[in-house]
């Protein structure tokens, strides 16, 4: 099960980290993927990172700018959000795969957090 936090209002230009929690299980053998969705579009992936925790993916639209990490002692992985943009208003979900890579497709993973809302305000 994934336990998701820090979500919330910002202003443009802000920052903001998500953290997704498991428990129940070891988190450092589960690649974790970011992916959110806004209002009337579809879910989009945004940040990944493999279950070694030595690669990391990103979309184009938030590279430079977001990063994921993790912290296997804490069975957490986070995603920092930086220089934050209206674009980057939705809803986050964190999804866990075993053994993954980092997938970009929300289907290749088996688990997943009940999203964070992210909305960043002009």
């Amino acid at each position: 099960q994934l336990e998701q936090s820090g979500g919330g209002l910002v202003q443009i230009g802000g920052s903001l980290r998500l953290s997704c929690v498991a428990s129940g299980d070891t988190f450092s053998d589960y690649a974790v993927g970011w992916f959110r969705q806004a209002p009337g579009k579809e879910r989009e992936f945004v940040a990944a990172i493999n279950w070694r925790g030595d690669s990391e993916y990103y979309a184009d639209s938030v590279k430079g700018r977001f990063s994921c990490s993790r912290d296997n002692a804490q069975n957490t992985v986070y995603l920092q959000m930086n220089r934050l943009k209206p674009e980057d208003t939705g809803l986050y979900e964190c999804r866990a795969q075993w053994r993954g890579g980092g997938s970009s497709s929300p289907g290749s993973y088996g688990h997943w957090g009940h999203g964070s809302q992210v909305t960043v305000s002009s």
